[in-house]
């Protein structure tokens, strides 16, 4: 099926979009959703997101701390880079370990900002983001994310802007170290294959009409992207800007693919 596209308006969003999203925009928009019809509750959630300004210092917690929390599971996340401007960066762990009294110190006088680690990114970029990860998304960027379907953020910090903040929990549950760097690479649009295999979805970019790269995996549902090109799903045209969704990767027909990023939940 074809999910519907929604606009999310956000202070922080870009009011000139893409082409495939219409361009220049009456106000500031920040997200783009994909919606499935009412009952439908798909594990994952593919969003594009569009700043101008930084996102707020914050972290995910994984599927034990969440449900310790009253959740139904945690969140991690992964962020392809598709536009940047050339000063752009993402905060991304930490520069050093340290304690949770240090950071709680920080965040208090407002210094958090200097023990985030700050990494320039360019469009191609991959970077994926375990449960725990302090991160925050920087000004000038546009990206693709693939995230597990849940509304769990808990904010570290927010530049003084007038929202909820929560330093407990965000303190019980964030890895306070630097981020891995093997959970990155740089792609290009040749970069055919599995791109992220982590404990709870896998992404791929997937080139033309090549079927065999998704088969034999275990997944009970599917979402695809077309960056270039177009693709079918279970028979409805899922074009550049759209997303699809279904049970299984026979469903997708790459025929007319040119170049796409499909993520599948892990049984």
């Amino acid at each position: 099926m074809k999910l519907t596209k929604k606009s999310v308006a956000k202070p922080w969003g870009q009011s000139t979009l893409p082409d495939i999203f219409g361009g220049k925009q009456k106000e500031k928009i920040g997200e783009i959703w994909f919606e499935p019809p009412k009952g439908i509750a798909p594990t994952l959630m593919v969003k594009y997101l569009f700043t101008s300004e930084k996102l707020s210092i914050q972290v995910h917690p994984n599927d034990r701390l969440a449900r310790r929390f009253g959740m139904a599971h945690g969140k991690e996340e992964c962020w392809y880079i598709l536009e940047a401007e050339p000063d752009a960066v993402l905060g991304i762990g930490l520069k050093k370990k340290v304690s949770a009294t240090k950071l709680r110190t920080a965040v208090v006088l407002g210094e958090v900002e200097s023990l985030v680690d700050w990494k320039p990114v360019k469009a191609g970029d991959l970077f994926y983001i375990p449960a725990g990860t302090i991160h925050a998304i920087g000004a000038g960027i546009q990206l693709i994310e693939v995230q597990q379907n849940i509304d769990l953020t808990y904010r570290l910090y927010d530049y003084g802007r007038p929202r909820e903040l929560h330093l407990d929990e965000a303190l019980a549950v964030a890895k306070l170290a630097p981020y891995d760097m093997d959970n990155s690479s740089a792609l290009t649009a040749g970069d055919a294959g599995l791109l992220i295999d982590g404990p709870h979805f896998r992404l791929f970019q997937v080139l033309g009409d090549t079927p065999e790269m998704l088969s034999g995996v275990k997944a009970s549902e599917w979402q695809v992207v077309p960056l270039e090109g177009q693709v079918k799903v279970r028979g409805k045209v899922i074009k550049s800007g759209e997303c699809g969704l279904c049970p299984n990767a026979s469903d997708i027909d790459l025929n007319e693919n040119i170049r796409s990023l499909v993520a599948c939940n892990m049984k």
